[in-house]
């Protein structure tokens, strides 16, 4: 298992930087306050994809063959790494593409999938399910899979680039906080601002309907699948975690931290009505974490990662009709 390091990050930002949008670093009037500041990552904004999952899959894709180019390219999503799989494609020319999502996946990122140009093919009721059949159906038709968290580190250090933007735009921040799934953007995150400041706070989330990480921790144990305890609207943090984030992550880790889903629910309400910005149930988790444990997550100068905004409309309404 190939590791990486800080200056893959680095390589991975002078590869993509054109084609990516520098996300914007923006206060938060309403969560700030006389002892603390909080800094919105709007990776929810980011170009055309409305996710950070475009940066690991253009730093991998630019490392194509021309033969791997022709033979095509697939993976397997919840929605928001097939949409950056997609349009990353489109942009380098790569005709043949496959987006696996499990059935659950939610109807606007189906749509931006194939509005890019990809194929989708529904296999799975949940994301490990999908995962299982997925591999196996890639391997058949012997296209390129491009990983969306396992153990590629050329994803790892384009997500990574997260990092290294926001203490670009605030070398002042000393505490990141950002959302668990499969941990390709938490990983690399950690990895590159540690490298540039060794004492800055790295604190994760997850939400309590899928705690992988946080079990993987105490268990002393990889957790490549696990299972989802009711329902989530969080449907980008579900699932295993990667190799690579069990191998990495726990030594860079200042804390670790479940979310509820009601409170992830009032995070969304929250960005969209005082904020003013969409974001989708895995994107408003570390502002859910906040305003749930602000003691505990500490910091003077706190960047939370909003990690992506497709939210599916009707579900957005509804949570607005909560309040």
């Amino acid at each position: 298992m190939n590791q990486f390091t800080a200056q893959d990050v680095s390589n991975a930002y002078e590869n993509i930087k054109e084609l990516v949008y520098q996300t914007p670093l923006e206060e938060s009037l309403y969560l700030s306050d006389n002892s603390r500041r909080y800094f919105l990552k709007l990776e929810c904004q980011q170009k055309k994809v409305k996710a950070f999952k475009l940066r690991g899959a253009l730093n991998r894709m630019l490392q194509l063959t021309a033969e791997e180019k022709t033979r095509g390219v697939a993976t397997i999503s919840s929605g928001n790494h097939g949409a950056a799989v997609s349009y990353g494609a489109s942009l380098l020319g790569i005709q043949n593409t496959i987006i696996i999502v499990p059935e659950i996946c939610p109807q606007p990122k189906v749509d931006k999938i194939k509005k890019f140009g990809g194929t989708v093919i529904k296999l799975g009721k949940n994301y490990d399910e999908a995962h299982h059949l997925g591999l196996r159906y890639i391997e058949d038709k012997k296209m390129v899979y491009i990983d969306s968290y396992d153990k590629d580190p050329f994803v790892y250090a384009g997500q990574g680039t997260v990092g290294l933007e926001i203490l670009k735009q605030n070398p002042d921040i000393d505490t990141i906080v950002l959302p668990i799934g499969g941990g390709s953007l938490s990983t690399g995150v950690a990895v590159a601002a540690k490298q540039i400041n060794p004492s800055i706070r790295i604190i994760g989330v997850q939400t309590d309907a899928c705690p992988a990480m946080i079990r993987s921790i105490e268990d002393k144990k990889w957790y490549d699948a696990f299972p989802i305890t009711g329902d989530t609207i969080c449907d980008g943090l579900v699932g295993g975690v990667g190799e690579l984030v069990y191998a990495m992550l726990p030594a860079y880790l200042t804390d670790i931290i479940s979310i509820k889903e009601t409170s992830i629910r009032r995070a969304v309400r929250h960005l969209i009505q005082k904020e003013k910005i969409v974001v989708e149930g895995a994107g408003a988790i570390t502002v859910a974490a906040v305003m749930d444990y602000p003691e505990r997550i500490g910091g003077k100068n706190v960047a939370l990662i909003l990690s992506g905004g497709n939210i599916d409309e009707d579900l957005m309404m509804r949570i607005l009709n909560e309040a």
